[in-house]
């Protein structure tokens, strides 16, 4: 499994500043992706792909209130 750690300089985070912070990718070249970003604020951004092809993308702001919490899944008939 590759997991790289890495900080990144300015971005714009889910609270609408201008932050620095750290993003964290997983890859088991089996189908399980993750990509989180952890802003310097205490923003966060995660974007899960499971094996079985679904996506879950969560963004929560720095003060805990969740902006956007999607599971692929949810959606399926």
């Amino acid at each position: 499994m590759l997991s790289i750690t890495e900080q990144f300089s300015i971005e714009r985070a889910p609270c609408g500043k201008q932050r620095g912070g750290a993003r964290h990718r997983e890859d088991d070249e089996a189908g399980l992706l993750i990509d989180d970003l952890h802003y310097d604020c205490g923003c966060r951004k995660i974007r899960h792909e499971y094996h079985d092809g679904s996506v879950r993308i969560e963004t929560v702001r720095h003060d805990g209130k969740v902006l956007m919490d999607e599971h692929s899944a949810d959606f399926e008939v």
